[in-house]
Formats: C-alpha cells, sequence, structure tokens
C-alpha cells in the first residue's frame, strides 16, 4: 500500500488551508531497504545521516547507504531537550536525516531537522503510536512534556518484515493508541458545543477512519485471526496525518493522552510509574469513558472559574509546579461562562454515549492483552482522583475532564 498524501494538502471545505508536509506513506514488504527509488520520487539527494538506536540496528543484517550513521544507546534513552541537542552536535552537516526506530529516535530527528532547517524520513520499526506521520514533537523540556508544531517527515516507509515482527505488546500499545480517538474526538466536539471552537469534520473523519479501521483489526484479532499489520499501520498513519492538517494534536489526544504525559513526568508519589506511551493512553481511555459515563448519568450545576490553586499545585506537582502554573496562565476555563456547559448538557451526553462503556473497554483491553488498569502502570489506584485532576492541569486544553472544574454534581 503507497498512501499519497498530497491531496490531504490545501484548501478545505472548513474553510482553512491545510498543510501536509508528508509526500508518501509506503506500507510495503522491503521498502527498507529498497529506499533510493522512493527517495528519488520526492527528489531527496545528498548526504544523508541514518539514527538508529542499539536496538533497532539489529533489527535487520543489511542496513541502507549512509554517509554517517548515528546508533544511541536504547537503555534509558528519553526525548530530552539536552540529549537531542547533544546528538545533534554529532551530525555531520547531513542534507537530510533518516530515522528508524519508535516514536523517540522519530522525534531525535524531527527535532534536529526542525532546527536545522533539513527534511527527514522516518522509518518506523513498531506501528505502537500514531506519530510518525505527525509534525508534533514530543519532548521533555525542564521536566515538562511538550508538543510543539516542528518538521513532518517527507516520507515514512513502514517495512512490514519489520513490523510485522514486533512483540505482541508493542501492537496492543498500537491498538489503545488508536481507540483512544473515542475520548480525543469526544472532547473536540464537545468543546465545539460549549465555545464554537474550530472544527473540521474533514479532519474528525480521517480520526475516525482510524478508529474503525483499528476496532475492526483488533475484532479480527480477538476472534483468531492474524495481526493486520497493514491495516492497523494505515490507521496509525492516518491520525498522524490529522495532527499535521491541523497543526495541533486536537484530534488525536484529549484527555486520555495527558495520563501519559503525567506518567513521563513522574510528579511527586508518581516516580515508578511506567509505560510505553499506547499502554498509558489505553489506561487513559478507560479512566475517562469511566469519569465521562458518570459524569453524564448526572445533572451539573456551573460554578464561578477560580484559577488552579498554586498551593494545590505545588503541593501535587513538587518542582515541576512552575511549569505546571506558567500553562495555566491563561486558563482556558476563563475564557467562557461555565453556564454554556449545562445549557448543553444534553448534547455533550449524546457525544458521551458514543464512548464505549468503562467496563468494555476494560474487557477489550484484557482480552488483547493489553494494559488497562492504574497499577499496570505501577500507580497506587488509590491516586485515581489525583491522576484525573493532575492530568487535566498538565495542558491548557479544553476537556470535559478539565470542565469538571466549573462544574458541581
Amino acid at each position: 500500500m503507497i498512501l499519497d498524501c498530497r491531496p490531504f494538502d490545501g484548501p478545505c471545505a472548513c474553510g482553512r488551508t491545510h498543510t501536509v508536509t508528508t509526500k508518501q506513506v509506503v506500507i510495503e514488504h522491503g521498502c527498507f531497504n529498497n529506499m533510493e527509488p522512493y527517495l528519488r520520487e520526492i527528489g531527496l539527494v545528498g548526504r544523508r545521516a541514518v539514527i538508529y538506536d542499539t536496538n533497532t540496528y539489529g533489527l535487520t543484517a543489511e542496513h541502507p547507504r549512509a554517509d554517517q550513521q548515528i546508533v544511541l544507546e536504547a537503555k534509558g534513552l528519553s526525548t530530552t531537550k539536552e540529549a537531542v541537542e547533544a546528538m545533534m552536535r554529532d551530525l555531520e552537516s547531513p542534507d537530510y536525516l533518516v530515522s528508524v526506530g519508535s516514536g523517540t529516535i522519530t522525534d531525535f530527528a524531527r527535532y534536529s531537522a526542525y532546527q536545522l532547517g533539513i527534511p527527514f524520513v522516518s522509518v518506523p520499526t513498531v506501528a505502537s503510536a500514531d506519530g510518525f506521520t505527525a509534525n508534533i514533537c514530543s519532548i521533555i523540556i525542564d521536566g515538562k512534556k511538550c508538543s510543539i508544531p516542528m518538521n513532518a517527515a517527507e516520507l515514512v516507509l513502514c517495512d512490514l518484515d519489520i513490523l510485522e515482527g514486533a512483540p505482541a505488546f508493542l501492537m496492543a500499545s498500537g491498538i489503545c493508541d488508536i481507540l483512544a480517538k473515542y475520548i480525543s474526538l469526544a472532547d473536540w466536539r464537545i468543546s465545539r458545543i460549549v465555545t464554537g471552537e474550530y472544527y473540521c469534520d474533514r479532519v474528525a473523519g480521517m480520526a475516525e477512519d482510524a478508529l474503525h479501521t483499528m476496532l475492526r483489526c483488533a475484532d479480527e484479532l480477538l476472534a483468531g485471526k492474524a495481526p493486520d499489520v497493514e491495516a492497523m499501520t494505515y490507521a496509525q498513519m492516518v491520525s498522524g496525518l490529522t495532527m499535521q492538517m491541523l497543526s495541533n494534536s486536537r484530534a488525536a489526544s484529549g484527555a486520555e493522552h495527558l495520563v501519559a504525559h503525567l506518567v513521563e513526568m513522574k510528579p511527586p508519589r508518581f516516580e515508578q510509574a511506567a509505560g510505553i506511551h499506547g499502554e498509558c493512553v489505553g489506561v487513559g481511555t478507560i479512566l475517562a469513558a469511566e469519569e465521562y459515563h458518570r459524569m453524564a448519568a448526572r445533572t451539573p450545576k456551573a460554578r464561578p472559574f477560580r484559577p488552579l490553586d498554586p498551593a494545590w499545585v505545588r503541593e501535587k506537582f513538587g518542582p515541576l509546579a512552575d511549569v505546571i502554573l506558567e500553562e495555566n496562565k491563561n486558563d482556558v476555563l476563563a475564557a467562557f461562562d461555565p453556564r454554556q456547559i449545562v445549557a448543553h448538557w444534553d448534547e455533550i451526553r449524546a457525544v458521551v454515549d458514543t464512548i464505549p462503556q468503562a467496563d468494555a473497554l476494560r474487557e477489550r483491553y484484557a482480552a488483547l492483552g493489553a494494559k488497562y488498569r492504574l497499577e499496570d502502570l505501577h500507580i497506587d489506584p488509590a491516586l485515581r482522583d489525583d491522576v484525573l485532576d493532575m492530568s487535566a492541569a498538565i495542558r491548557n486544553r479544553l476537556t470535559l475532564m478539565r470542565m469538571r472544574r466549573v462544574l458541581t454534581f
């Protein structure tokens, strides 16, 4: 399968002009060691630096031509600003970069390509998340997980020979990352209802296409069929393209993704929290589904907006408090009358009804071998309420989880 991304670029019925840098997504057997024709087709020439980690370098016996190879130590590798910039100092004036690995390696290349003003090519080695076609770089700066618009890959080469060999837990992680669109799309639609936030039917439709494709793949797995890795990869790539089209992750990331950010930031009492991105997002999806259905079963009253209490932030986030307070300085909750939420509660309920019940999600995730409980992420279940409150404060984005601060039930 070759996905031509050029039709996604340009004016849209939503009234905006979408910009898509990725020209092609190739999902085929053997495309990693046969990348030259694809590079020529999109016009990438010159000095090539290929970035691996110690795990991905050993995935194939042969490696494509490189003017420079960088192999990063996989153990403990994290996308911190310091680590990426240290790698950049070793680059020998490449004309473009090729990343071979997971989302972490991709973000090493994405950040570097953006800073150097050069293109990059992404070669995913696992289909465990949807960032490979995104233009959002997830990077830790001063201890805070930041999602910053940067370069998207000009070309994405998804070699099915590599992807089909990924461990089952990574496949499950990829499924959970896409089933999370139940929450992210609901959050986006609820925000449009309450505040008139910009919304694009085309982009939302792409996210739904990814969701339904992955749901079919999950159901086939549970029925005992062989995994449809090509279709799973397609779902990941389409979801990532929505981020390019919006220049943000609105269609792909809602309250559920902020649970993953909480795990990565490791504030006090969460120091032992651990899990790969899709695993954390999967647990976040279940927590959000449970809380949203609990809210929808009641009728709220609006209460006045109050900024986050700095004392609460310092107690919960410890050394991360200053970055959390800065993030919430212009709180999105202050931009509208909370009574708008109550006035539209029936419409919000209808959106929440599109989300499966938490018990159904737990059953599906457990059957897939995916993580579905806080304790699976080494988080004390007694911290559930803190997880909901703290994760909603990590990013100043309007979600139904964040709206709880201006509601009483």
